[in-house]
């Protein structure tokens, strides 16, 4: 036997308990087929030296937007703004960039063209405020405007964009789960929440597949510098995360054309299930997608996952469903603000259990405590009522969880995605929002674990900073822009904890162990190639992501590391020269 490829010199972590360290790791069609001794007397194709460089198993992101992310790589980016007046120049600039028609054409109705398109806002980088509409309509003119709020949660948009919605009149009522905010005399103030942003999406949207195959490649280049192998995308084909109706589609093709450089799996959002039929048991009204696939199908590099179901908003935009009023701070007044549900809980509750029937997991977002009460009773419901799911059901986020929601969490399996990533940029205002009383509830870690939940690392891109190095670091020190700790100092992970995140606990939450995860004989050659160990490094979020590989086919070399071929043409060798980026 002849493998593909023989990584030697290496300081391996598996995260495998049967065998944790490794110096040589054996790939042949893409799977891992020994190491060490395994591989004694076997030859290879390719022979890697790494000059001692770490191996982990390929990072997982188990939350992420990577259409939104890839769009937003070619939009006005104002993330950098510090104070609105530097915001403001951000938008004249990307106006004046843009080669599209000027500020006194109309856009034609379902396209792109037109407007300007803008991503990574968030008031808490200009002091708690929010853009005047007035100073965006003369920046902008009769140009509408699109800026999404960094949360996804709620976006900033000007009277050109209500006016093409008709929703800039005092009389145009909210949507359900949604709020058109406006100030005291009726007039809309520029800010639209949760699905309110809808009515002016609807303007935009769909994107053309072309678009977003162009948005996955760019995406998941980006992805694979860093070390990502496989991600899952938090909501495709509908509502406000969705980008198409085609979008499954688009990333059919772009896998097909070699553009999608990570593997991917994909949750259809509940919305875009419909009623099935066939012969069913009785009292169930299923729904799902046609020829009743669920969650599941597709392959090793793209398929199926839960459906996914938003039941409230965000902590940083203070909708989130709690069970106490936030608190009142700045310029904010929340007596009797504890968020909303994004519909009625009953209608929830029914639309989740027709997709439960048809065969699909749920993945249900859920930030405040409220609503991870209702996340848990529903999908508790449903466990009791329909066959087991091979793959597990999921809480997004599940930002506030109670003392007493741990064990009900852990006996019912759910598994749960709390971001890490909004530590540094979110966790003062959050902080503000909660009071120190509750803090502790928010953005748990190590009680998730010490009560047996199955916690995965995920981003939440681009909401937050995707680097899943600085998410690891932020799982060990939880420390927020000030510097403070967030939260609960106890609720700080290990470095090894924080590394399993994004590999064994993500693969478990995403229903592939059985293939990834780890360095282990027979699962899939994803890897990820570092400049030292993240179990032992003075910092994680320093270390270089020196290469990635997605089936032992590396997807990233990192610029400037180099390589040398050496040795006889019975196999090509080759070494890593990583001696200046080493920690």
């Amino acid at each position: 036997m002849k493998l593909d490829l023989l990584l030697r010199n290496a300081d391996i972590i598996t995260m495998d308990g049967r065998r944790p360290q490794a110096t040589s790791l054996g790939v042949w069609q893409g799977r891992i087929v020994g190491l060490d001794e395994d591989l004694d007397g076997l030859d290879a194709a390719e022979v890697v030296d790494l000059a001692g460089a770490t191996v982990t198993p390929g990072f997982i992101d188990a939350h992420c937007h990577t259409t939104w992310f890839g769009l937003g790589l070619g939009e006005v980016d104002v993330s950098s703004a510090r104070g609105l007046n530097q915001l403001y120049a951000l938008l004249e600039a990307g106006i004046a960039a843009d080669s599209a028609p000027g500020p006194g054409t109309v856009p034609a109705p379902g396209t792109a063209a037109g407007w300007l398109l803008a991503t990574g806002f968030s008031q808490q980088q200009h002091g708690g405020e929010f853009p005047d509409i007035a100073v965006l309509d003369r920046v902008t003119g009769n140009r509408p405007l699109f800026m999404r709020h960094n949360s996804g949660h709620m976006a900033v948009v000007n009277t050109a964009a209500l006016r093409l919605a008709h929703a800039d009149q005092a009389s145009f009522p909210d949507p359900d789960g949604g709020v058109i905010v406006r100030d005291a005399g009726g007039r809309p103030t520029g800010l639209v929440q949760e699905t309110a942003q809808q009515l002016i999406q609807e303007l935009i949207l769909p994107y053309s597949s072309e678009a977003i195959e162009d948005a996955l490649d760019r995406a998941t280049s980006y992805y694979a510098a860093e070390g990502i192998t496989s991600f899952t995308e938090a909501g495709i084909g509908g509502g406000w995360i969705g980008h198409s109706p085609e979008e499954l589609a688009a990333y059919q093709r772009a896998a097909s054309a070699g553009r999608l450089h990570a593997r991917a799996q994909l949750m259809p959002v509940l919305d875009m299930l419909h009623p099935l039929g066939g012969q069913h048991p009785p009292d169930t009204r299923p729904a799902g997608l046609d020829l009743g696939i669920t969650s599941g199908f597709g392959d090793d590099f793209l398929s199926l996952g839960p459906a996914k179901v938003f039941l409230d908003g965000s902590l940083l935009g203070e909708t989130a469903a709690v069970s106490q009023d936030y608190c009142s701070h700045g310029h904010t007044d929340n007596t009797g603000n504890t968020g909303y549900f994004q519909a009625e809980p009953e209608e929830i509750r029914g639309k989740i259990e027709a997709a439960y029937a048809a065969g699909w997991s749920i993945a249900a977002h859920a930030i405040g405590d409220r609503a991870v009460d209702l996340a848990i009773d529903i999908i508790t419901a449903c466990a009791a009522k329909f066959p087991p799911r091979a793959m597990p059901n999921r809480i997004e986020h599940a930002s506030m969880t109670r003392p007493e929601q741990l064990q009900r969490l852990a006996a019912a399996r759910i598994a749960v995605t709390p971001q890490a990533s909004f530590f540094s940029d979110g966790g003062d205002g959050m902080t503000a929002s909660l009071g120190a009383e509750r803090l502790g509830w928010a953005y748990r870690a190590a009680s998730f674990l010490t009560a047996g939940v199955t916690l995965a690392g995920s981003s939440d891109r681009p909401v937050a900073d995707g680097n899943v190095l600085r998410g690891m670091q932020a799982f060990v020190d939880r420390r927020t822009a000030s510097g403070a700790v967030f939260g609960n100092p106890d609720e700080r992970l290990t470095p090894l904890q924080a590394l399993a995140a994004y590999t064994t606990g993500a693969a478990a939450a995403t229903g592939t162990t059985h293939i990834k995860g780890s360095l282990s004989p027979g699962k899939l050659a994803d890897f990820t190639v570092l400049s030292g160990s993240p179990l032992s490094a003075g910092s994680i979020a320093e270390l270089k992501v020196l290469a990635t590989a997605v089936g032992g086919a590396f997807s990233f070399q990192a610029p400037g590391i180099g390589s040398r071929a050496v040795g006889d043409s019975a196999a090509a060798t080759t070494i890593f020269c990583t001696a200046t980026n080493r920690s």
